[in-house]
């Protein structure tokens, strides 16, 4: 005979929670309590390398100009096996040269077609960055966002918070080279507010942004 007494109905479950723990344990001790981290106003980014030219990628837009060849000067996107296709040369190889270098190559190449060629190169517009949103956000997973980005821009391209969101638990990981992984941590309303660092960080690609 079946029991008078009903078992309470278990809560729902929702994955994505399950999602963000398994991926904060891979990466700071999150889901046992807050752990180590430092506050964003106390963190120190790494001076930038001695050589830190901006080098084109795959989605960038370029523009080109050579001097007085109006039929040459163009705006190219860089494909994804990291070339462009201008008149005369066909595919040049931009992916991983600066812009000073990829002018060079294509002055080189087009002394073959006519005399004295001046070429400039420029970044029209850069392609997005890739970080990761992880927790209490309304869309977890790979966010593409535009260079420069700040933690705020990543928070309004997740969907913003959900009901569960501790507001005042914001972190960013991000793993320097050669050093360990970085936790840092923000408050929503320094966010809006611009108070403090807080407001002027900016996020790089690989960082990931975690809200419990």
């Amino acid at each position: 005979m079946p029991s008078p007494h009903r078992q309470p109905a278990s809560a729902p479950r929702r994955p994505w929670r399950s999602f963000a723990c398994a991926a904060l344990l891979l990466l700071a001790p999150a889901c046992r309590g807050l752990g180590k981290y430092t506050w964003v106003d106390d963190y120190q980014e790494k001076p930038p390398p001695v050589d830190s030219a901006y080098r084109i990628a795959a989605g960038d837009l370029l523009n080109i100009r050579v001097w007085n060849q109006e039929s040459l000067t163009t705006q190219a996107r860089v494909r994804e096996d990291g070339r462009i296709s201008l008149l005369f040369l066909d595919d040049v190889e931009a992916a991983g040269h600066t812009p000073a270098m990829l002018s060079q190559q294509i002055q080189t190449r087009l002394k073959d077609y006519i005399n004295h060629p001046v070429v400039t190169v420029a970044l029209e517009m850069a392609r997005p960055i890739k970080v990761t949103m992880v927790g209490e956000v309304n869309r977890i997973g790979p966010l593409e966002i535009e260079p420069g980005a700040s933690v705020l821009e990543a928070l309004a391209g997740a969907g913003g918070f959900t009901e569960y969101a501790h507001k005042d638990r914001i972190f960013v990981m991000r793993q320097e080279e050669g050093a360990e992984l970085e936790r840092i941590r923000f408050r929503y309303d320094d966010l809006i507010h611009a108070e403090g660092r807080a407001p002027a960080f900016r996020l790089r690609p690989g960082d990931v942004v975690v809200v419990e």
